[in-house]
């Protein structure tokens, strides 16, 4: 049975770009274990990725659009994003921002 697209999409773009997943999947891994500390590096590793992801996401969405099943695509991105997630539970993380506060100190 072959692989549904957006399976073969993700699997091409990790391929295509294994270098920088294997460089994120190592701060990813940190950022797991310890998120406030990691933060930061988090962001900016991962803002390398987002970016790939809306890349790859795009061109699996616009063949479908293309080929007028255009109500199909959203389910398709979220299937691809589904994908991502299971591989990076934490990607959804990527961008936050982190502000420390100090302790309130009551009269």
């Amino acid at each position: 049975m072959a692989k549904p697209k957006y399976k073969e999409f993700f699997e091409l773009m990790v391929q295509n770009n294994n270098e920088v997943f294997e460089a994120f999947r190592e701060v990813h891994d940190r950022y797991g274990l310890d998120p406030d500390s990691h933060q930061e590096e988090y962001n900016r590793e991962g803002a390398k990725i987002q970016r790939l992801l809306y890349e790859w996401e795009d061109k699996l969405c616009n063949r479908s659009q293309m080929s007028g099943n255009g109500s199909y695509a959203g389910n398709l991105a979220e299937k691809f994003r589904g994908e991502v997630r299971r591989e990076f539970p934490h990607v959804d993380s990527i961008g936050i921002t982190v502000f420390k506060l100090g302790k309130i100190k009551l009269k």
